[in-house]
């Protein structure tokens, strides 16, 4: 093909993420694909942006075995970071919301936000009262990144809420929950968000939470 302006070029189709485009590293030209180009520029200091944004309801989760399993489900964008991509001063928040039903009064349940198994943030076990017609459950988190670095140096400051509406005339109960982890998060590795429910051993199958909505920004 002769050497063309840019507007003479056939125009590509949608792109997929394996498109190829040039770069000079140390002098030489090489080239990267594009959806290594959005991996190292989602993360920019200072900028504020959607980063994920879930695309239909979670399997529910339901209190029979295994009484585990992910509030989050497939969508647009990226629920990780690379090595190294965070900065100091960064801040991220996620808004959660879905269907919750509770057979039986008592029956306890756990939300656990982590990053590849590192804990970030818990609601810590909670006894659930009686929630039948699949009542909306709602949760907010926000995160800081307060230090950078390896394991005992890097810090991360969770904090968040979790509201659902119960069957004693429609009430709400909110419980609030905070964590700071220096000890063992570490932004040297890839860090990939996870918000898992835990119901009780007392659990059974009348019991199940989803999420409708998961989104994640970027907001400092």
């Amino acid at each position: 093909m002769p050497n063309l302006p840019i507007s003479g070029l056939p125009a590509s189709d949608a792109l997929t993420g394996a498109e190829l485009f040039a770069d000079v590293q140390e002098g030489i030209t090489k080239y990267t694909t594009l959806s290594d180009i959005a991996t190292y520029t989602t993360y920019i200091p200072g900028n504020s942006y959607g980063l994920f944004n879930q695309t239909g309801s979670s399997i529910p989760v339901s209190g029979s075995l295994p009484r585990s399993g992910s509030l989050i489900d497939g969508g647009i964008g990226t629920l990780s970071v690379p090595a190294n991509g965070f900065r100091v001063g960064d801040a991220f928040r996620a808004v959660i919301q879905g269907g919750i039903n509770v057979g039986t009064n008592g029956h306890t349940l756990d939300i656990q936000v982590s990053s590849d198994g590192v804990p970030l943030a818990d609601t810590g076990v909670i006894t659930m009262p009686k929630i039948t017609g699949t009542k909306n459950w709602r949760m907010d988190l926000n995160f800081s990144i307060n230090a950078t670095g390896s394991a005992g140096t890097a810090e991360i400051a969770s904090a968040g809420s979790f509201s659902f509406r119960t069957d004693s005339s429609g009430d709400v109960v909110t419980e609030i929950f905070s964590a700071v982890n220096n000890t063992t998060f570490d932004t040297t590795v890839p860090n990939t968000l996870v918000v898992k429910a835990i119901w009780g051993a007392s659990s059974n199958a009348a019991d199940s939470i989803y999420s409708q909505i998961f989104t994640l920004r970027k907001v400092y």
